[in-house]
Order: C-alpha cells, then sequence, then structure tokens
C-alpha cells in the first residue's frame, strides 16, 4: 500500500508535475506529520486551557462586582483589542527573557518555558477571553425566575449558579463557543512566528526546500478544513448530548 501510494504520486510529478513531496519523500514525510501533531496539540491543550479561563472569568463576573470582576473585565478588554501576535511576542521575547534560564550540557542558556508552552499561554489566554464573553452571555441568557427558584429553595448564590445557571447557561454558550474554538484552531498558525515547529512551519520548509509552494498551500487548506470539521463536529455532538427539549439553541 505504501509503496503504491509513493509510485502514484512519483508519476503524479513526473507526468502532471504536480510534486507533493510529502507522499512519495521519506524526510518530508516525518516533518509533515510532526507539524500535524504539534497543530492539534497546540488546539487540545488550548482548547482546553481556554475553556478553563472563559469558565472562571466567567464565574468571577456573576458572582462579584468588585475588584477581581474588575480585573477580569480589564483581561478581556485587553486581550480583544491588542493583536494575538503582539501579545505572543510580548510572552516569548517580553517575559521569558526575564525568568530564570538553566543550562544546557554544554553551558548554553535554556529558557525555563519554551516556545511552546508560550504559544499555549499566549493562546489560552486569547481564546479564554472570548470564551469568557461565550459564557457570560450564555448566563445571562437564563431567565432570573430560575435563579430566584433555586434561592427560593434555599440555594446559596454559588450553589444556584452550580447547580442551576450552568447548566442551562453552557446550552445557550455552543454557537459563540464553537465559533471561538474555530478561530483558535486557525489561530494556532501564528505560534510560527515564535518557531514552534506546527503545520504551517514545517509546510514552509518543505516548499523552500522542493519548490512546491502551490501544492503545499492547497494541502494546508485542507487538513486546516478537516481540523476545525471535527471542532465544530465535536461542540455539535456535545450539544446534542446535552439537549434539554424546549430550553436553548438547537
Amino acid at each position: 500500500m505504501g509503496e503504491a501510494v509513493r509510485t502514484f504520486f512519483l508519476e503524479l510529478k513526473l507526468k502532471f508535475g504536480i510534486n507533493l513531496t510529502i507522499f512519495y519523500d521519506g524526510f518530508d514525510s516525518e516533518r509533515f506529520v510532526t507539524g500535524i501533531v504539534t497543530t492539534v496539540e497546540l488546539v487540545a491543550l488550548c482548547v482546553f486551557f481556554s475553556v478553563i479561563v472563559g469558565g472562571i472569568g466567567a464565574v468571577i463576573l456573576r458572582l462579584s462586582r468588585g475588584p477581581l470582576a474588575a480585573a477580569v473585565q480589564g483581561y478581556v478588554a485587553l486581550v480583544r483589542n491588542t493583536p494575538l501576535l503582539i501579545q505572543m511576542y510580548f510572552f516569548y521575547f517580553g517575559v521569558s527573557p526575564v525568568l530564570p534560564a538553566g543550562h544546557s550540557a554544554i553551558g548554553l542558556p535554556v529558557p525555563l518555558v519554551g516556545n511552546f508552552a508560550w504559544a499555549v499561554v499566549s493562546l489560552s489566554l486569547y481564546a479564554g477571553a472570548f470564551n469568557i464573553e461565550s459564557f457570560r452571555a450564555g448566563l445571562g441568557a437564563v431567565n432570573r425566575s430560575y435563579e430566584e427558584a433555586a434561592l427560593a429553595l434555599g440555594y446559596t448564590r454559588i450553589q444556584a449558579l452550580r447547580y442551576v445557571l450552568a447548566p442551562l447557561g453552557l446550552r445557550f454558550s455552543f454557537a459563540s463557543l464553537a465559533n471561538n474554538l474555530v478561530d483558535l484552531t486557525k489561530s494556532t498558525t501564528v505560534a510560527y512566528a515564535i518557531g514552534v515547529s506546527e503545520l504551517l512551519y514545517v509546510s514552509n520548509q518543505i516548499w523552500s526546500d522542493s519548490l512546491n509552494t502551490f501544492e503545499m498551500m492547497n494541502v494546508i487548506l485542507i487538513v486546516y478544513l478537516i481540523l476545525t470539521g471535527l471542532v465544530v463536529w465535536a461542540i455539535s455532538a456535545l450539544q446534542r448530548a446535552l439537549h434539554v427539549p424546549g430550553f436553548g439553541a438547537n
């Protein structure tokens, strides 16, 4: 099977000039797979942490009116109104150098936090700010009578939020959350700027070596289309699993 695929793409290059080295060159194949794996890891980690950030921020905004809520609002305003690339540069070139550094076996300085970790931090905080607004809007869409009924039954505000408002508000947040996570998936390409060997980074290396920019750009488009499709499918599956007839967006 592997040899047949290799032969097919070699003939495709010889007969039609379509040079997809990732299918017949072992070195390019390995680089490309590494890029996809790195991108998937970035997406998975950033989705997880951004949802955590979004949930915590929305809860603070719901329960607090003090300095903590003001800090969350300031964070959301700062992140939403500055470019993602600038934020990533800030962490990688601004914060990383002031942190303690280790040393390699030959005595060279090694950053305490690597470029992949900074990409996760930057992307998670970026998407987390948008998720806060999505979750906050979802909680706000729940009719106030549900909270009043919970309080009348003896729930505290935290218990009413945990057991009544949050499960219902989450259902109103799915559409906006899906948009945020699709945008996050596409935004992982920005990690290229700090040297993370994600899909765009390795594809650039491949087309620079093999002069097949057109072919690789089409491959990248297809791969990202599949990745974003999987994210949307996962959100939709979760939405269907939690669907309550007559409540929330269908």
